[in-house]
C-alpha cells in the first residue's frame, strides 16, 4: 500500500487503474474529467430572483500529457437547478477509462438545499457502455433503470443503499461559509453518501490546506483543498485490489473555489497518485455569471 506523500508515484497493476476511474463515481469519464463529489449547497437568495451560472472546462493530463477534457455547465436560481456535464477521454487515458461520458441532473431548491429529482448517466464506449435513468425523491430513490445490469460479481445493494442519497452530479457543489471568501477547514469535515445507480460509496473529505489558483479564464483566488478517502458499500467488485485502497489510502486531493453570487463552492482540481505520474484534472475556464430579475409583486387578498 503506497503510503507516500502525494506526488509520489505509486505501484498500481493496470487492473488497478482501470478501477480507481470507475469505483468513484457512476462514471470514470466524468469524476476525474467534471468531477461528481458532494453534498447540498447552500444558495445566496435575495428579494430578487436569481440565477447563477457556472461554466467550467477540465484539462485532463496523465504524465503532463493532456488526455481527455471535460465541460461542466450548472444554473442555479432559487427555486431550481440543473447540471450538465460531459467528458471525452482518448491517447493514453483509454487504458484507464474509454469513452465519451454525458450527466444530466435536475431538481429543486427548498431554503437551501439542493433537492435532485431526475439524475441520466451515459457513456458511450465500445468496451463498457452505461445508462443510467434514476428519479430521486427527499433523497431516497424511486425509480432506477440500469443498462447493461451489474456484474453478479458485485456486493449487493439493498434498499438502504438507496435512501438518503446524493447523486454524483449534484454533488459537485459544496456550502461554503457566509463570511469572508467563504473558506473554511469546516467545509472539508464533511462524508457524502453517494448512489449513481450502480455503486453506493461514501466519499470522506478531510482539511489539507488553502491555497491560490489562477484559471486561464474566470476565477483567481484562494481555494480550499481536501483529501478524499473512497468508502465502497454496495454495487461495488469486492474482489478488486483497488477497493481496499481507496478506502485506506488518501492519496487523492480536490480543491475547491468559490463560485460568485452564491455561498457555494464548485471543484477546481484534482489530483491522484498512479503508476507512471500523477493524473491531473485542473480547470483552465471556470467563470461565473449572475442575472438577476425583479421579485414579482406580493398578491393582495384584499383586491378584488
Amino acid at each position: 500500500m503506497c503510503r507516500q506523500r502525494l506526488y509520489r508515484r505509486c505501484r498500481f497493476s493496470k487492473d488497478e487503474l482501470i478501477l480507481i476511474f470507475r469505483s468513484l463515481t457512476a462514471s470514470s469519464v466524468i469524476l476525474y474529467g467534471g468531477l461528481a463529489l458532494l453534498g447540498p449547497p447552500f444558495l445566496l437568495v435575495g428579494q430578487a430572483y436569481a440565477q447563477t451560472t457556472l461554466k467550467a472546462e477540465y484539462v485532463i493530463s496523465f504524465a503532463r500529457i493532456t488526455v481527455g477534457n471535460a465541460i461542466v455547465r450548472a444554473d442555479i436560481s432559487d427555486s431550481a437547478y440543473a447540471i450538465f456535464a460531459s467528458g471525452h477521454a482518448g491517447g493514453a487515458m483509454r487504458l484507464l477509462a474509454d469513452g465519451d461520458g454525458n450527466l444530466i441532473s435536475r431538481g429543486s431548491v427548498t431554503g437551501n438545499r439542493l433537492l435532485p429529482s431526475e439524475f441520466m448517466l451515459k457513456i458511450d464506449s465500445a468496451t463498457n457502455p452505461l445508462d443510467v435513468n434514476m428519479t430521486i425523491e427527499d433523497g431516497d430513490v424511486t425509480e432506477l433503470t440500469v443498462l447493461p445490469p451489474g456484474n453478479p460479481d458485485d456486493a449487493p445493494i439493498a434498499d438502504a443503499g438507496r435512501r438518503r442519497i446524493v447523486d454524483p452530479l449534484t454533488a459537485v457543489l459544496v456550502p461554503a461559509d457566509e463570511a469572508g471568501d467563504g473558506l473554511n477547514r469546516e467545509i472539508c469535515q464533511r462524508t457524502l453518501p453517494i448512489f449513481d445507480g450502480r455503486q453506493r460509496y461514501d466519499l470522506q473529505l478531510d482539511f489539507k490546506r488553502f491555497d491560490k489558483v489562477t484559471a486561464n479564464n474566470g476565477y483567481s483566488g484562494p481555494v480550499i483543498v481536501c483529501s478524499l478517502s473512497f468508502r465502497p458499500i454496495a454495487g461495488h467488485r469486492v474482489s478488486a485490489p483497488l477497493v481496499k485502497y481507496l478506502s485506506e489510502s488518501r492519496q487523492i486531493e480536490i480543491a475547491f473555489a468559490p463560485l460568485a453570487g452564491t455561498h457555494l463552492l464548485a471543484p477546481y482540481r484534482l489530483v491522484v497518485a498512479n503508476l507512471l505520474a500523477n493524473l491531473v484534472v485542473q480547470a483552465n475556464r471556470f467563470e461565473t455569471s449572475i442575472e438577476t430579475a425583479p421579485a414579482p409583486p406580493k398578491s393582495n387578498s384584499n383586491s378584488p
